[in-house]
């Protein structure tokens, strides 16, 4: 289990307001399975985690927005909270970035708000897809078939509700992921 993604590069896309725990216990399973994690922000030196309605901690970014390039990386993880994607599907750097997994191929992991972002980048038409309830309407609009599930996966495309949805959502992320081959991997094939 602890070398199921070893090699592996993952970029966690957040902006100020992410819901913590949605960052904290995916990212800290990600790398007990062996993937190497960085957290993209626009940013530039530490981003602001929310628990709820509440300030939480901060975290250092390792990688501003304006300059990372979804092909140094082989998955990504969108965590949630209301202020997090809010400001990110605002952005079209987000939204290029987010676009350039599914160009690839590359897993993404989405829980909670997080498909607003997934909705601007126009990745759900035809998706069957999870969130938090408030944003059902918005994916059917967008073309996502919507489901209340704890976690729904589909074509690469891993969703869930909510961070009681966590566990169910970290094991699915990490089978995801483990699809993906690491950019390691690919170099020594070119």
């Amino acid at each position: 289990m602890a070398d199921e993604l070893k090699g592996l590069r993952v970029a966690i896309l957040v902006a100020d307001g992410f819901e913590q725990v949605e960052l904290t216990e995916p990212k800290k399973a990600l790398e007990k399975a062996g993937a190497r994690t960085s957290i993209v922000s626009p940013a530039h030196r530490e981003v602001q985690g929310w628990n709820h309605d509440d300030k939480a901690d901060k975290f250092p970014v390792d990688e501003p927005l304006n300059h990372a390039r979804s092909d140094d990386y082989d998955a990504l993880l969108l965590p949630g909270g209301v202020r997090n994607p809010d400001q990110l599907r605002t952005m079209v750097r987000a939204a290029e970035f987010v676009r350039g997994f599914a160009a690839a191929g590359k897993p993404i992991a989405a829980i909670c708000h997080a498909p607003w972002t997934l909705i601007e980048a126009e990745l759900v038409k035809g998706k069957t897809i999870t969130s938090w309830p408030s944003l059902k309407t918005d994916l059917r609009n967008a073309g996502a078939e919507w489901v209340d599930r704890e976690v729904v996966v589909d074509k690469g495309l891993v969703s869930s509700r909510k961070p009681d949805d966590i566990p169910a959502f970290n094991d699915k992320m990490i089978q995801q992921f483990a699809h993906a081959r690491p950019q390691s991997q690919k170099a020594a094939y070119r």
